[in-house]
């Protein structure tokens, strides 16, 4: 018997909702960027379109959960990962997991978490208590360790496959997201360096 099983629909549905969600809100994100097109559908409200795109973002992740969770429950189970201290692995990862989403949001704010650069919400100083002292990117991560856990708690290797799917697809999303927003609070910078020096003409 496969350790995983291909030929599943709901596999492929779990693996395209996965690539779905950070490629949708990073092309939406730097076309809000470039454009303000989810602003101006808000009234040039740039609060309310940022709101607008992080109850999208939460509810896609929904989704992209209960796609995961129905995949798993047509996959094989391997009853060598069907152990209480596997399981027991499988809880700490999860809360820990849990622990990095939850508590990054809360340091950043519904803003700082769901794209408010690309917004022109930007934050003042850089974020860098827990969990940000720990770790560079604590919300992929701990996204990626309760992926893990929850295949482990199931004992579904199909699942330990889709984690490393999962943090493939996170690790290129860093790549375009990170650069790109170096580059806005750069900018940020500069503005507000050459409008120093603006003043300081007049003065």
């Amino acid at each position: 018997m496969s350790l995983v099983d291909f030929s599943k629909c709901s596999l492929w549905v779990s693996l395209a909702s996965i690539t779905f969600n950070p490629t949708f809100w990073n092309i939406a994100a730097r076309q809000e960027y470039k454009t303000h097109w989810i602003t101006k559908l808000f009234g040039n409200d740039r609060y309310k379109g940022c709101y607008a795109i992080a109850a999208t973002i939460f509810g896609l992740g929904i989704v992209r959960d209960l796609l995961f969770n129905r995949a798993m429950g047509e996959q094989p189970t391997l009853a060598l990962l069907d152990t209480f201290a596997v399981k027991a692995i499988a809880l700490a990862l999860f809360g820990a997991g849990m622990t990095f989403v939850v508590s990054s949001t809360y340091m950043l704010g519904i803003t700082g978490t769901f794209l408010g650069d690309y917004f022109g919400i930007l934050m003042n100083e850089r974020v860098t208590g827990f969990p940000f002292n720990v770790l560079e990117n604590p919300m992929y991560v701990g996204s990626t360790m309760s992926f893990l856990g929850t295949s482990l708690w199931y004992a579904k290797p199909a699942g330990l496959l889709v984690t490393a799917y999962v943090w493939l697809v996170y690790d290129i999303a860093l790549r375009f997201e990170g650069p790109f927003t170096t580059m806005i609070y750069a900018n940020r910078d500069t503005q507000a360096s050459g409008d120093a020096k603006q003043r300081k003409k007049k003065l």
